[in-house]
């Protein structure tokens, strides 16, 4: 058996590993040293003088001493206290009396809410959660269709995955070696067109069939204007000031994504401090899932990096570059080709795993199709939010059907999701179409003039 056709064993067995649940970031990491030991393997040397372990230390040291990766734990942190010092029901309130008069005013009170609370955290599994506590069964309570509002909870709660500051953007700046600012940047404008989608969706069926959102009763919106505006100051601003802030510093250069991200840390605390819900137990459960997502993050790294480098060393990368460049394929066909791929690892496994294992596989193929690797990266991260709406695994379904009243069922949400994941790829269209959508906010900013 040739080098090459070891790696290509090397990702097969990989990945008929992880489909039988063994934990993925150790998986990779036993994979690297196992066939790195045959790669590296010279006749007469010392076990432990096998290079891969040598590898494996200088891997595990480059990824402690990643920059970029420092922004990790900090937005982590940052979005665990957010989301513990109950500015959600807040914010909720007073988006909802604020757009009393909007068609579904619920819905798009709850998208609105989400945009801002999955800016803030970041965390699908805890926006989808919260707002499937508040928002789902007050929509229920007015009357609103159990397909449409939940297909809101679950599309609305993913949208953190691309709106910065994204984990996913600051893992895929690491993985593909590009700038995390430009990144940023990048996203901007694609994660706010998705969310007007959602929102003209929600209103044009609204006004299309009144009858899936009825207007609230005029108790509920008979409020007056100072009492309005009073609560916007005290929870929409707190928190949009919050987030302009360190986007804003990482936008204008005027720090860097770690050293924003240290910013909206110590801003989380005094706006958790300010709504008079910080205390020792929140700030330890905080600490403590700060670590462990962080730890799952580097191990990632650590196993992804191990094991790309054997696989490369091997020449399996080179019978994939050689298998795409063979199909002969437009730079249209490649994406289209790749982002099927991703569409489908996106059941078995989390962004996670398809971010630091599977793009590293097609990023050296963007220069032969030339495609800029942040337009390419904008893209997966739109592909990443389909996911987690489509069945048979969407896990944001799962979370909401977890803390759903009985009586929603299950197909209930997968039918209200489905239309929301048709926006995504309409967005992903268009930022083909028109590049600029993604590109043109980081060329204005960063190119010399």
């Amino acid at each position: 058996m040739t080098d090459p056709q070891v790696g290509m064993l090397m990702l097969g067995l990989f990945i008929f590993i992880i489909m039988l649940g063994f934990p993925i970031a150790f998986t990779l990491i036993a994979m690297g040293v196992g066939f790195g030991f045959y790669a590296y393997y010279t006749p007469g040397q010392e076990v432990f003088d096998n290079r891969i372990f040598t590898l494996l230390v200088q891997k595990a040291f480059e990824v402690m001493s990643n920059d970029v990766l420092v922004a990790v734990p900090l937005f982590l942190f940052m979005g665990y206290l957010v989301e513990r010092a109950n500015i959600l029901d807040r914010l909720f309130h007073s988006l909802q009396i604020s757009m009393k008069n909007v068609p579904g005013a619920l819905a798009v009170a709850t998208l609105v809410t989400c945009a801002m609370f999955a800016t803030a955290t970041g965390i699908v599994g805890a926006v989808v959660t919260l707002m499937g506590l508040l928002a789902f069964p007050a929509m229920l309570r007015a009357g609103y269709d159990v397909r449409l509002s939940a297909g809101v909870v679950c599309a609305g709660g993913c949208l953190g995955i691309l709106i910065p500051p994204s984990i996913l953007l600051i893992v895929y700046a690491a993985t593909a070696g590009v700038s995390a600012v430009k990144l940023y940047a990048a996203a901007f404008l694609p994660g706010f067109l998705l969310t007007g989608l959602y929102v003209i969706y929600v209103i044009i069926r609204a006004m299309i069939n009144p009858a899936l959102c009825p207007k609230l009763p005029k108790e509920q919106t008979d409020i007056p204007f100072a009492e309005v505006i009073w609560s916007l100051m005290t929870s929409f601003f707190p928190l949009a000031l919050l987030i302009v802030s360190v986007l804003g510093a990482i936008l204008f250069g005027l720090a860097t994504p770690s050293e924003a991200a240290g910013i909206g840390a110590l801003g989380s605390i005094v706006l958790a401090v300010a709504y008079r819900a910080f205390n020792f137990g929140m700030l330890k459960e905080s600490v403590f899932l700060t670590a462990r997502a962080t730890a799952m993050v580097c191990y990632l790294f650590i196993g992804s990096w191990t094991f790309s480098s054997v696989f490369a060393l091997l020449g399996g990368q080179g019978v994939v570059e050689r298998f795409f460049l063979g199909l002969d394929l437009s730079p249209t066909g490649f994406l289209l080709l790749t982002q099927v791929i991703i569409f489908l690892l996106g059941w078995p496994l989390e962004w996670t795993e398809i971010i630091v294992i599977f793009v590293p596989i097609f990023l050296p193929l963007l220069d032969d199709f030339n495609i800029n690797p942040i337009f390419f990266g904008i893209l997966v991260a739109l592909n990443t939010q389909t996911a987690f709406n489509t069945p048979p695994v969407a896990m944001a379904a799962f979370y909401l059907k977890g803390v759903a009243p009985p009586h929603v069922q299950l197909n209930d949400i997968f039918a209200g999701a489905l239309p929301f994941v048709m926006m995504v790829f309409m967005t992903m269209a268009l930022v083909y179409i028109f590049p600029g959508i993604a590109l043109w906010l980081p060329d204005y900013l960063y190119t010399p003039r």
